[in-house]
């Protein structure tokens, strides 16, 4: 048994959790968007997003939440946001937008909330 493992995992309402089943399912979508590390990758999905989807193998709902632009559909699908960062900048978002989207609320709010609780792009609270 795992000795980091305590027992039955709870779920969080409204958060999608990534373990090892996300992990698997989302490993298509992951394995894509860490392949825009590089330039000419982001400009080979530019140019067809659906030939660079279909090299990658993504499922009929992880291709269906990528052309609609859905990052909280494409966590649902096994996505990580860490790596969904790169393809969500390819959209023009940038991580306080994906924080918006999964916290509900807008971009401005978000940052806003942030703000107030004391985190900054350069210091966390204490």
């Amino acid at each position: 048994m795992d000795q980091y493992y305590a027992g039955p995992r709870r779920p969080i309402p409204g958060t999608p959790v990534f373990d090892g089943a996300a992990a698997e399912r989302g490993f298509a979508i992951n394995a894509m968007c860490y392949s825009f590390n590089e330039d000419a990758n982001r400009k080979a999905f530019v140019a067809d997003e659906e030939a660079y989807m279909e090299r990658y193998g993504l499922d009929a709902e992880q291709r269906d939440a990528v052309r609609r632009r859905d990052v909280l559909g494409m966590i649902s699908a096994g996505g990580n946001v860490y790596y969904l960062a790169k393809l969500a900048g390819i959209f023009g978002l940038n991580v306080q937008d994906l924080g918006g989207l999964q916290t509900g609320m807008s971009t401005d709010d978000f940052k806003a909330r942030l703000l107030a609780q004391g985190l900054t792009e350069r210091r966390v609270a204490a």
